[in-house]
């Protein structure tokens, strides 16, 4: 059963924008360094952006820097994906994930995920 659980997906127009947001269902997010990932079809699943357990620390992909922002409300065990200025290429499942370190942008360093959520930007 998955740790985590995706929400707030949907199909939109470009330069649209939707917030994700990703629930643990036995974690508590204030402990781990959490991160978005995608994969679109036919593609390897890529780095969006991670953020530190406290939340004051972030990284993001380059394709994605100053359109999306990644954040925790650790006081209700969430994180969230807010994507602005949406583009066709963001088209993709986006999954949550979290671990027990420093934020990172490898996939394999994260032990917990989420089933994802599908997001597709098209006109």
């Amino acid at each position: 059963q998955p740790q985590l659980e995706e929400s707030g997906g949907g199909l939109v127009r470009p330069g649209d924008s939707l917030r994700l947001s990703c629930v643990p269902s036995r974690l508590l997010i204030n402990e781990y360094a959490v991160a978005w990932f995608r994969q679109a079809p036919g593609k390897e699943r890529e780095f969006v952006a991670s953020s530190s357990w406290s939340g004051g620390t972030t990284f993001y992909a380059d394709s994605v820097k100053g359109r999306f922002t990644i954040s925790k409300d650790n006081a209700k065990n969430m994180v969230f994906l807010q994507m602005n200025n949406l583009k066709p290429e963001d088209t993709a499942v986006y999954y949550c994930a979290a671990h027990f370190g420093s934020p990172t942008s490898n996939a394999d360093d994260y032990g917990n995920w989420g089933q994802g959520t599908q997001v597709t930007v098209s006109s």
